[in-house]
């Protein structure tokens, strides 16, 4: 979801694109990360690879620190050493939720999954590796080619299903097209260190997310019902407040991303 929208607009611009699967390169694989870097020679290099079950890290943490730590600390090795800037998505995740208000690149994080700790610790292999790294933390991201709740929320409307949405759950939506435009800038930008991007707005609950998509597209809001989070039993324990405040991007003079109502009616729209 987030590559595809991240090649798309790098290419609209006139950037050359390599954009590779994760059969074409294993990042857990240090020599053919580095083979790559030496054929490629990028200028800059966005990683959206991740092992993102959260409820399947729980049960195989190996895998998950396999590909969110090992693979971005090689990924940013060798970034280091061809002097390509690097940039990696990090989550919401990394926080436990118990803020009452939102979370910014100076509080201290506490994740409560494996796969948050796995993507703490990503962070941290990166600056390790490379001081001129960029970790982007971000959350609730729906687009196009997603699979998630957010992303098929306009399916599942449009197909009349009754929806459970968690009513008690609290982060900031992001668009993926406004995420993608927004690592290409901190890709030329010349700083480093952890950045926060989401759509701007007050947050909202997947509950406030669904309703809100039900009343753009003009679908029957009855079909919405609220549950608790602890009501699905899910493996992983998940943060009840991730909203993440976007600080370091204002401090440098760049504009906030649309609120996310505009942008979940732009991607409605266009689906």
């Amino acid at each position: 979801m987030v590559a595809g929208a991240c090649a798309a607009h790098c290419r609209e611009l006139g950037d050359h694109v390599t954009a590779l699967t994760r059969h074409q390169l294993d990042i857990t694989d240090q020599n053919a990360v580095e083979a790559c870097f030496s054929s490629e020679t990028p200028d800059a290099v966005i990683n959206c690879a991740a092992f993102t079950d959260v409820d399947s890290a729980e049960n195989d943490p190996a895998t998950a620190i396999r590909v969110n730590v090992d693979g971005v600390r090689n990924l940013a090795a060798s970034a280091n050493l061809s002097g390509a800037k690097f940039v990696s998505i990090s989550t919401d995740y990394v926080f436990d939720g118990a803020s009452g208000g939102f979370y910014t690149e100076f509080d201290e994080p506490r994740p409560l999954s494996v796969y948050g700790q796995s993507k703490l610790q990503g962070e941290m292999a990166a600056m390790a590796e490379n001081s001129d790294s960029i970790a982007v933390r971000t959350g609730w991201i729906f687009g196009l080619g997603g699979r998630n709740f957010l992303s098929r929320i306009g399916e599942f409307l449009s197909a009349g299903k009754e929806i459970k949405a968690i009513s008690d759950a609290y982060g900031t939506p992001t668009y993926a097209i406004d995420l993608a435009r927004r690592l290409r800038e901190l890709a030329v930008a010349d700083n480093s260190g952890i950045f926060h991007i989401t759509n701007s707005g007050d947050g909202a609950s997947y509950l406030d997310f669904a309703v809100k998509a039900a009343e753009i597209t003009g679908r029957d809001p009855d079909l919405i019902h609220p549950i608790c989070d602890s009501e699905l039993g899910r493996p992983a324990r998940r943060p009840l407040n991730s909203k993440l405040a976007c600080k370091r991007t204002e401090s440098l003079g760049l504009s906030p991303l649309r609120h996310w109502h505009e942008a979940l009616e732009s991607y409605l729209k266009n689906q």
